[in-house]
């Protein structure tokens, strides 16, 4: 690692992003920190290649990402109206993901970076989604983050750059997964989550009741392993199951899971205020399900009820994307120091042990 050069020290600097962590492959450019603007934005789905198989198949996903990537960035940098010239870093997702694609994206921002001549950062998927708010909501530190994605759900405080304290977690499936799994069992199409959601607003959520798992103990963590084998429990005995009781068994699913993060919501921001006395919280939501406008719901209510703001990035930005990768890349790139060519990719990356790596613990000296 060492210190960026000295366009690092410009009101902007413009930085290409790339995201290959899962099913989508995207890119984008973003220009900031004062400007804040997405220059462009391309994501490329492959939800038809899994759909056959019920969720994603990490081969058929990778192999995706390679056939593709390259037009997707040329595209990205096509609508953003810059060439190489412009551009100040190339971000991309070293992690944590399926492994497979996360080398695609990588080594192919490592290749540009290299025949470029420009500052390479390797960016924790996590970190994207956590500082996401800060680009659209230009959000000062500290503040609280619920991470709820597909393979992530926990509550984290935010105290800067590279700088994350767990507070609470999942001790099972992630919200997610939940959801995909859910929809599995109910006979519902891939991916999961958007499914149980259309089908949840024609349901009644007061028809079965779930349980709220954890909510009678202390803490921060979660468990929805428990919530899914009640409602399986509740389909079996009503075999075969119509249409409207599958609407209600996902109304009663997505409502318990609701109810569990607005409680916890509550508890997260009673231990801010603990923690930062004097400094007015907020509760930021990230990640997949952030898209889900129920729990977006629920989690307002919980902010409003508690004093607090609350802020969730607009839909496009809370699924994956290459313009909040970029973005930590701007950020990074601003805290400093940078990465070098000889980053590896790593499928498993917590986000609280970004700070020992902000600091530059366990990782080589670089060129910038």
């Amino acid at each position: 690692m060492t210190s960026v050069n000295s366009n690092s020290n410009a009101t902007n600097l413009t930085v290409l992003g790339i995201e290959t962590s899962c099913d989508e492959t995207a890119a984008a450019v973003v220009r900031g920190p004062a400007a804040r603007e997405i220059l462009s934005n391309t994501i490329r789905s492959q939800i038809d290649e899994h759909t056959e198989f019920g969720g994603v198949v990490p081969e058929i996903a990778a192999r995706a990402h390679i056939e593709i990537l390259d037009r997707i960035v040329a595209e990205a940098m096509r609508e953003a109206g810059c060439d190489w010239d412009d551009i100040d870093a190339v971000a991309a997702t070293a992690g944590p993901g399926l492994i497979g694609g996360v080398i695609v994206g990588f080594m192919t921002a490592k290749a540009i970076a290299m025949a470029a001549g420009k500052t390479l950062i390797g960016v924790n998927h996590l970190e994207g989604h956590a500082l996401t708010a800060r680009l659209t909501d230009d959000l000062d530190f500290p503040f609280l983050l619920l991470l709820v994605s597909g393979g992530h759900s926990q509550f984290l405080l935010v105290r800067g750059v590279g700088d994350y304290v767990r507070l609470g977690t999942t001790i099972d499936d992630a919200i997610g997964e939940a959801f995909d799994k859910t929809a599995k069992l109910l006979g519902l199409p891939y991916p999961g989550g958007p499914h149980v959601e259309k089908m949840a607003a024609r349901g009644d959520a007061g028809r079965f009741r779930l349980p709220r798992p954890l909510l009678d103990r202390p803490g921060l963590d979660m468990s929805f392993a428990g919530l899914k084998t009640a409602l399986r429990t509740q389909a079996k005995k009503l075999e075969p199951v119509d249409d409207q009781t599958v609407a209600d068994l996902c109304a009663a699913f997505q409502q318990a899971v609701a109810d569990v993060l607005a409680a916890r919501t509550k508890s997260a921001l009673d231990l801010f205020r603990t923690r930062h006395p004097g400094i007015a919280p907020v509760i930021v939501v990230a990640g997949g399900v952030a898209a889900n406008h129920e729990i977006r719901k629920a989690l307002t209510v919980a902010a409003e009820e508690a004093g607090a703001g609350f802020v969730a990035p607009p839909m496009r930005l809370c699924t994956d994307n290459a313009a909040m990768i970029a973005w930590a890349g701007i950020e990074r790139l601003r805290a400093g120091p940078v990465d070098d060519m000889d980053l590896s990719p790593r499928p498993r990356w917590p986000l609280d042990s970004e700070r020992a790596g902000i600091l530059g613990a366990g990782k080589k000296g670089a060129k910038a």
